[in-house]
């Protein structure tokens, strides 16, 4: 069962579109939106779903924690839990816990205060700050197929568009928040997203509901209050049906974008290089082939390596940023070093495939650590040592040789140490995992036999006894220096 089964239109929302909303419809709500997941975990035979809900204390979570009592006090077997982030970035905030903990206790629900540090970086917006520090939070009470409730409604569905409007976003955005979505193991439900402000407020004002007011809402310094305070009020003076007609233009954008989002999902394989393709790269996990992709349409370029983009878990560039990757990507020559860098990702280049990497990956480990772990694993201290190799792994231990290439133990006289980067000239004479080379080789001309691309080549790890370089782990070892039959030796791949 996917979001968008679940998704489908509710009868009870459309039936509240414009009428004061009742106790019974609230929690019918409730119901209508929770039920189908929760009932889900238990045909899967999974552990039952708890419900948890973004508690800040004000109008609208106030509405959804009341309904969620009258949920819990009709299913009890439901473990249902509120959660609220203290930001510290009001004089106000130790007061609001306390409003929480009062109503929560009303509410005979329980209750958790997490408190959470908001740093604001440059170039980076407070609201976004605290929002992903109120999300991590969340995410430390998530089991898989739990379910986060928020109060978003149909004025802030409103606010999103505009704000997406605002930023030139393209279906994806204009598609504002879905009423149901995955969200990392569990689900992201939105019960009053077809409920407007109004209907909200009525509803506590009549159930005499007691809810914190945030001063920090009267701030139209930041954008989503100057819409909500200066703009959308005059847009529905002019147009009452507004928040009504654009969440209906929302939807349409959603649906729009779940048949591109199939579509790109459907053409994108042929275009990856996996980690189980005999052409990847020891190397990287997964690549963009480049190879025939110009004779796309750009806007078929841009669609899959976005997907290439969101398939590696990298962030996604700008509309400007992904046109500039892709023009230097479809101009360059094939021994181009090309490297364009957004945020804390780059996209790269080599032999006709595109990959994209988080700079911190490039980062050069500590040689002197390492050099130690490898020298513990010699000398029976330890087991075995796993070593990066890029964005995979190579394991390392003492074996017997029988039929693998091993490194041959080092003379007690000799010093042992792990470095990154040599001279390309130095000659090697390799021992592959299933082949050997008659004949020496310069390092460089290695490098490129075993497609180890430039940006990889000074990280990986070299074995040097004294000052010769015996092997390269997770690629040779030297022939000069491997172990004989029946003799204990090192595992380098």
């Amino acid at each position: 069962m996917t979001a968008n089964n679940l998704a489908s239109s509710n009868p009870a929302s459309n039936s509240l579109a414009s009428a004061h909303m009742t106790k019974e419809q609230l929690l019918s709500l409730l119901e209508q939106a929770v039920m189908p997941l929760y009932q889900l975990t238990i045909v899967q035979g999974d552990p039952a779903a708890k419900l948890v809900l973004a508690y800040s204390g004000g109008v609208d979570s106030e509405v959804l924690a009341y309904g969620l009592s009258a949920l819990a006090h009709k299913h009890p077997h439901i473990a249902c839990l509120l959660i609220h982030i203290h930001h510290g970035l009001s004089a106000n905030a130790n007061t609001w816990v306390q409003h929480c903990i009062t109503r929560a206790g009303h509410y005979q629900l329980p209750v958790q205060i997490e408190r959470v540090s908001v740093d604001k970086g440059p170039r980076q917006s407070l609201e976004a700050q605290a929002r992903d520090a109120r999300y991590q939070a969340f995410e430390r009470y998530l089991n898989p197929g739990d379910i986060l409730l928020t109060a978003h409604h149909q004025d802030d569905q409103l606010e999103t568009l505009l704000l997406a409007l605002k930023r030139g976003q393209g279906p994806k955005g204009l598609g504002a928040m879905g009423a149901i979505q995955a969200y990392k193991q569990a689900w992201l439900v939105r019960p009053l997203l077809d409920i407007s402000r109004d209907q909200i407020e009525q509803f506590a004002l009549q159930q005499q509901l007691t809810h914190i007011e945030d001063e920090s809402n009267q701030d139209d310094s930041y954008d989503r209050n100057f819409l909500r305070l200066d703009i959308i009020p005059r847009l529905k003076q002019r147009w009452p049906s507004i928040a009504t007609t654009a969440a209906r233009s929302a939807a349409l954008c959603a649906e729009q974008q779940q048949v591109i989002d199939d579509e790109v999902s459907h053409r994108l394989p042929q275009w990856l290089v996996l980690a189980s393709d005999d052409d990847a790269l020891l190397t990287e996990s997964s690549g963009f082939k480049l190879t025939g992709f110009e004779q796309l349409t750009k806007a078929w370029q841009a669609l899959l390596f976005r997907g290439y983009l969101l398939h590696c878990g990298a962030s996604l560039p700008s509309q400007a940023q992904l046109q500039q990757i892709l023009s230097q990507l479809l101009a360059a020559k094939d021994d181009a070093n090309v490297s364009i860098q957004w945020g804390s990702y780059q996209v790269k280049r080599f032999a006709g495939v595109a990959y994209v990497l988080n700079t911190g990956e490039l980062d050069t480990p500590e040689l002197a650590q390492l050099s130690d772990r490898f020298i513990s694993i010699i000398n029976g201290d330890a087991t075995e040592l796993l070593m990066d190799l890029g964005q995979h792994q190579s394991l390392i231990k003492l074996e017997t040789f029988i039929n693998k290439p091993l490194l041959a133990l080092p003379l007690t006289s000799s010093k042992v140490t792990i470095r990154f980067g040599a001279t390309g000239s130095i000659k090697c004479h390799p021992q592959f995992a299933s082949s050997q080379r008659v004949k020496p080789r310069e390092l460089k001309k290695l490098w490129q036999e075993c497609n180890v691309p430039p940006w990889r080549r000074q990280h990986i790890p070299l074995v040097f006894y004294d000052e010769v370089l015996v092997g390269a782990i997770g690629l040779w070892v030297d022939k000069r220096y491997l172990a004989q039959a029946g003799q204990q030796g090192i595992s380098l791949f």
